[in-house]
C-alpha cells in the first residue's frame, strides 16, 4: 500500500502525433484505492491518455509520477514493472495458450508465488478456474476480458488503467467486468476507466475527467457529473 496520500501525480501531459496534438497539458491526482473515470467522444484522447501513461506512446511534455517514482519516459515494461497495468481495448491475452499459461505468463516470482497469485486470479472469477485448460482464444469475449484482467490483478498493482473493457460484451459480462475492478478496489487497487458507459462509470468512480479533442472539458467529484452534465458533452454517449 502507498504511503503517498497522492498515489497517481499527472502534471501538464502533452502528446503529438507528428504535427498534430494529441493531449493538451492534462493534470490530475489520484490517491490510493481510487477511481477515475475518463469519457469523452470518440477522438477526444481517452487511449492516448492511457498509452501514454503506460509509456506505450511517448510523452511530449510534462510529468508522470506514481507512488514517489519519476515515471516520465520510462519503458512500458519499467512503468509496469512499478505497478502501472495498462488493459487496452480488445483481448489481452495470448490465444494459443490455455489460460493457465496465461497467468503464469504474466507472473516472474518464485513457484510458490506464482501458486498464490494464480489462486488469487481464481478467487477474482472462478470461471477461470474452471477452463484453466481451455485455450484461450477458445473462451467467450467475456471470459477473455476476464483473464486480460485476472492477469493484471494477480501481480498487485497499484494502478489498472482499463481501457474499453466492456466493448462489444453482453450485459451480464459487463457486469462481471465491473464487478471484478470493484473487486481490484477492494484490494487496494486504483483504477482508470476508460468506458463507453458513462452512467455506470461515474456511478464506480470517485472523480471524473472528461476529455474533449484531448483536452480537459470538465473534472470534479464523479456525483458532480449528472445526467446533464454528460449530456452537454457527451451527447448520445451517455449509456447507462
Amino acid at each position: 500500500m502507498s504511503t503517498h496520500a497522492t498515489l497517481l501525480r499527472v502534471r501538464d501531459l502533452t502528446v503529438r502525433y507528428g504535427s498534430a496534438q494529441a493531449l493538451f497539458g492534462l493534470s490530475f491526482d489520484l490517491p490510493p484505492n481510487s477511481a477515475l473515470a475518463v469519457l469523452g467522444p470518440n477522438g477526444a484522447g481517452k487511449s492516448t491518455l492511457a498509452r501514454s501513461l503506460s509509456g506505450l506512446i511517448p510523452i511530449t511534455s510534462g510529468s508522470v509520477e506514481l507512488d514517489g517514482a519519476d515515471l516520465t519516459g520510462r519503458s512500458a515494461t519499467r512503468i509496469r514493472r512499478a505497478g502501472m497495468i495498462h488493459l487496452p481495448e480488445g483481448r489481452g491475452v495470448f490465444p494459443r495458450l490455455t489460460v493457465r499459461e496465461n497467468l503464469k505468463l504474466a507472473l516472474t516470482v518464485d513457484k510458490q508465488e506464482r501458486a498464490a497469485a494464480i489462486d488469487r486470479a481464481y478467487t477474482f472469477f472462478p470461471v477461470l478456474e474452471k477452463r484453466h485448460n481451455q485455450l484461450a482464444g477458445t473462451l467467450s469475449g467475456g471470459e477473455q476480458q476476464m483473464l486480460s484482467l485476472a492477469r493484471a490483478l494477480m501481480v498487485n498493482p497499484k494502478v489498472v488503467i482499463a481501457d474499453e473493457m466492456s466493448l462489444g460484451l453482453a450485459p451480464k459480462l459487463v457486469d462481471t467486468v465491473f464487478e471484478g475492478l470493484a473487486a481490484a478496489r477492494r484490494s487496494g487497487v486504483t483504477v482508470i476507466m476508460i468506458e463507453q458507459f458513462a452512467g455506470r462509470a461515474i456511478a464506480f468512480a470517485d472523480r471524473c475527467l472528461i476529455l474533449q479533442r484531448g483536452a480537459a472539458a470538465w473534472s470534479g467529484p464523479a456525483d458532480q457529473a449528472g445526467a446533464e452534465l454528460l449530456h452537454h458533452y457527451l451527447g448520445s454517449a451517455t449509456a447507462t
